[in-house]
């Protein structure tokens, strides 16, 4: 066992909620073979089910989920169909616009759907670990790390915490038993099996993993230290550009077949049929898409036999080409193409952006379900073979990021060291000065600031600190505040700047004052493994005051 593992733990659990599909492995910290998980609910053989529910028609209980709750085939005389399928939840985490966000029915939040999803699952990893290891204690024997996306936020985060805990995965809110990584920094480590089988001599190089989900992409920049550590640098970067938006891409070319309004009608009173059609999509076109013309056959979709009820919805002028073409939307290569493309191009432009920092780069790693994609390989190699020597997809692609999670939670000492991605700072004060709107001056004659700490971009080792020693602002003073800030922007100059967000505050407390400004407090910010520990001591009488937040990655 990891000597860095809580000695309760026995069991490590990595869970991968993702977009379209999710997964689990477990390991024994004792012998620790990670099994991935390959029986679901009628379905066998499958490192991952899809993530979607299908509920009563009130929204309140689910019937089932993953493989057995998607949409089936439409019979043509069926009008309403029974079935209430839910999916692409996730995405409600995202910061993104209310409108990009996927459909929900009107009556069911996607807090409910991620618990009631999270719930699902989370009985069957509970059955399958206690049915593997007999009298294993699941609340307070069993480590849980949920990897999420680079680009969510300490709001999202705090959600999803929020939703295992109501899920029944965890005792507390705050239990120490759930443990989040980022996608991409699973795996990374996942992927350094695959640097030490497949190249001598890596120590000290680095690799690029690209980490295509259904909704996002995840990219992140390591060096292999040694054989089993990991150091980050660059900034982790993701964007909205997963497979799922193909998807959307294809809805965007039926349009311009069956008219919009058709398929707004469509989503809202079927949107069985809805996901059915793009189901039928995914399975004959997308999937089987290699982006070589000579490889393609134009595809049919027979709109009688696949979604019937869309007929009544189409209206002039697209209802006369389509009955003279019999209901059949014959789909060309090069409609396909065009699809692709614009997801496939904003993800060239993530890769650029992570080699233009490391220009250095010996070997590039797709991961995650959309990584499959032949047409999505052969464009990266494409781009990339004279800049990357090295560009492959490693073993059950869809499969790194669960298994990574479990090695993370065994040993966090794989990751040696992090890049910020934000600027980190504190409520600070400085005397005012002649460019300084004259509302912000104090009574004391000093400003309020944004103090930085630590700089986006630094390279800092996991419980690496920053310190500072700091004096109150009046004689008289009882308390001292201390509140850290952080934000993406550069050159903050103050802390209610529209763009800085506060992670949390803690008081300290300041007794003599007859010793006035002379009573010092030093304050440290240490980033941890998972957190960023905040810490204060009154150096006249050692007092001590410490907090803790979820380190946002």
């Amino acid at each position: 066992m990891s000597d860095n593992l809580d000695n309760d733990i026995r069991v490590v659990v990595g869970i991968d909620f993702g977009t379209t599909y999710s997964g689990f492995a477990y390991a024994h910290v004792t012998n620790p073979e990670i099994i991935t998980n390959d029986v679901w609910p009628k379905q066998i053989g499958q490192m991952k089910t899809n993530t979607v529910l299908n509920y009563d028609i009130e929204f309140i209980d689910v019937e089932c989920w993953g493989y057995p709750a998607l949409a089936k085939k439409p019979k043509r005389k069926e009008k309403n169909s029974s079935t209430k399928p839910v999916e692409l939840f996730k995405l409600h985490l995202g910061d993104m616009p209310e409108s990009d966000k996927p459909y929900l029915p009107p009556n069911l939040s996607y807090k409910k759907a991620i618990t009631d999803y999270l719930r699902e699952m989370g009985e069957l990893i509970k059955e399958t670990v206690t049915t593997r290891w007999p009298g294993i204690d699941f609340m307070n024997q069993v480590l849980l790390v949920l990897s999420v996306p680079a680009e969510f936020s300490e709001k999202s985060k705090g959600i999803m915490r929020d939703c295992v805990y109501r899920a029944g995965l965890t005792g507390s809110l705050n239990s120490p038993r759930l443990q989040f990584t980022t996608e991409p920094e699973a795996a990374a480590i996942y992927c350094m099996n695959v640097v030490s089988e497949n190249f001598d001599d890596f120590v000290g190089k680095s690799f690029l993993i690209v980490d295509c989900g259904g909704g996002t992409v995840d990219l992140t920049t390591r060096t292999l230290l040694s054989e089993d550590e990991l150091g980050e640098i660059t900034i982790r970067t993701g964007d909205f550009c997963g497979g799922s938006y193909v998807d959307q891409e294809f809805i965007n070319f039926l349009k311009t077949r069956v008219g919009e309004a058709a398929i707004k009608l469509l989503k809202e009173n079927h949107y069985g049929q809805y996901q059915y059609l793009i189901h039928e999509f995914c399975r004959n076109v997308k999937l089987p898409f290699t982006g070589t013309e000579e490889e393609f056959e134009n595809y049919d979709l027979d709109i009688e036999q696949i979604c019937p009820v869309l007929k009544q919805y189409v209206t002039e002028p697209e209802i006369d080409d389509l009955e003279d073409d019999e209901w059949i939307i014959e789909i060309k290569f090069e409609n396909v193409r065009k699809m692709f493309d614009p997801i496939i191009n904003k993800i060239i432009r993530l890769i650029n952006g992570q080699l233009d920092a490391d220009n250095d780069c010996s070997a590039m790693f797709l991961v995650g379900g959309f990584s499959e994609s032949k047409y999505l390989q052969r464009r990266i190699k494409k781009e990339f073979n004279n800049r990357v020597r090295h560009i492959s997809v490693p073993r059950q692609p869809i499969a790194a990021i669960v298994r990574g999670a479990v090695k993370y939670g065994i040993n966090k000492r794989h990751i040696k060291s992090r890049v910020l991605k934000y600027n980190y700072g504190k409520f600070g004060l400085r005397k005012f000065e002649s460019n300084d709107d004259i509302h912000r001056k104090r009574p004391s004659g000093y400003v309020q600031y944004f103090e930085l700490l630590a700089r986006k971009g630094t390279v800092v080792e996991v419980n690496e600190r920053f310190s500072e020693t700091y004096c109150p602002e009046y004689s008289e003073q009882n308390s001292m505040l201390f509140q850290i800030l952080l934000t993406t922007k550069d050159n903050i100059k103050y802390c209610d700047d529209k763009d800085v967000t506060k992670l949390g505050e803690f008081v300290t407390e300041l007794p003599d004052i007859h010793l006035g400004k002379d009573r010092l407090v030093y304050f440290e910010l240490c980033f941890g493994e998972m957190e960023i520990k905040a810490y204060a001591r009154n150096k006249y009488n050692d007092q001590e005051y410490n907090t803790t937040f979820e380190l946002e990655f």
